[in-house]
């Protein structure tokens, strides 16, 4: 099985304009050997097409013709031709800053974007950045970068060009469903740092239990949210997962099993060849019995739409809040092309995210049992009709 090759967690896969989260999830890094042309092509299927191009360019073309780059335009191209957001060719300068995205922290805006409808859309703007304070939303689209047009950009030429130092500026032409036409939004970056967990007690006995992101601090973030739950004595939880874009799988299954008996299945991932990977609860049950619902939107995504899926599923009693999900479910899998010297890396989806009861999440999305909207005018009135919802609800579980 993929999972005994390396250690793989899934996140929302792609590329972040933070970022101070560690991504490693939903990744494979591996290093093939240099692969033969193919000899078993599909009828019709022509490679001699590539080499025409290339030595017309070469004959004819007026310019300088620079041969490594029109190396790693085919191989971009071959990548796009799938028309998968998340399958991307790198060079090897844009590996670089894929592998810190993946690993490092840095200054920028504080959300996340990936394509949707063919559109750039924020995924979600995370907790306390400057996207955030701009009043940037979850299914956002972002029409221009400064006066760029987004509509053939990629996810990383869109991160690069809004990532930045901390105090500089960017602008952001903004689209949302409800305006009559799109807005400027200019954003100043910053250094980005993100909290895990959040915990408070509201009224009889109810603890509002935020979890931001799953990433290495949250588990023991986590834990001593529990421990305050318990010394407040609080009975009932309203688990809050807006705008958590996911992070690391075992952290998921880790947290996930402090709600579910032990080994009770969270996800299950399924690969082009049939084959398929299985994964558990892992924590202590100590939450079992606690009422729960679980508060959800549009940037709720990957890692965290599977947590809500696997406890809704596996517990009777457990409701979504909110609005329907991001609906990113897919497994991708790194490639470092080149023998000899490293020539790039190849992001390419290997797998779909499925949930315990073998519901397909990607590009549909979890659907809430109670849908309740959250406008633009309750926010602007620091009004949570669905954080309400939430109250009223568990008040009677």
């Amino acid at each position: 099985m993929k999972n005994k090759v390396i250690k793989k967690s899934f996140l929302f896969i792609t590329l972040i304009v933070i970022v101070a989260i560690s991504f490693r999830a939903g990744f494979y890094f591996g290093l093939q050997e240099t692969p033969k042309p193919p000899e078993d092509l599909p009828p019709g299927v022509d490679l001699s097409v590539l080499w025409e191009v290339w030595r017309a360019i070469e004959e004819k073309y007026i310019g300088k013709i620079d041969y490594q780059e029109m190396i790693y335009g085919g191989a971009k191209g071959i990548a796009q031709s799938v028309n998968d957001p998340y399958t991307v060719f790198y060079t090897p300068e844009e590996s670089e800053m894929f592998l810190e995205d993946i690993f490092g922290s840095f200054e920028g805006v504080g959300m996340e974007i990936g394509i949707r409808d063919g559109y750039l859309t924020v995924v979600a703007p995370l907790e306390g950045t400057p996207a955030k304070k701009a009043g940037i939303l979850a299914g956002d689209r972002i029409i221009k970068i400064e006066d760029i047009y987004t509509k053939d950009l990629t996810i990383y030429e869109a991160v690069k060009m809004i990532r930045g130092p901390k105090g500089t500026k960017v602008r952001l032409t903004i689209m949302r469903e409800g305006w009559e036409e799109p807005k400027e939004i200019e954003i100043v970056r910053d250094v980005i740092n993100i909290p895990s967990i959040k915990v408070e007690i509201l009224e009889k006995n109810i603890a509002h239990l935020t979890i931001y992101q799953f990433n290495e601090n949250t588990v023991l973030q986590f834990k001593k949210a529990v421990q305050f739950i318990k010394e407040k004595g609080a009975k009932k939880i309203i688990l809050d997962l807006r705008n958590n874009p996911g992070g690391l799988l075992d952290k998921v299954q880790e947290i996930a099993g402090w709600f579910l008996e032990q080994n009770k299945i969270i996800a299950i991932a399924r690969y082009a060849n049939g084959e398929e990977d299985i994964y558990k609860a892992k924590g202590p049950s100590t939450l079992l019995n606690y009422p729960l619902v679980i508060l959800v939107n549009k940037g709720t995504a990957s890692g965290a739409e599977i947590f809500a899926a696997a406890l809704r599923e596996q517990r009777d009693d457990v409701k979504l809040i909110g609005e329907r999900t991001f609906g990113k479910g897919s497994v991708q899998e790194t490639v470092n092309i080149g023998k000899i010297k490293r020539e790039g890396m190849l992001k390419v989806t290997t797998a779909h995210w499925f949930t315990p009861k073998n519901q397909l999440i990607n590009k549909k999305g979890l659907e809430p049992d109670i849908e309740v909207e959250l406008t633009q005018e309750d926010i602007e009135k620091g009004k949570d009709p669905q954080l309400d919802k939430a109250k009223e609800v568990i008040k009677n579980l």
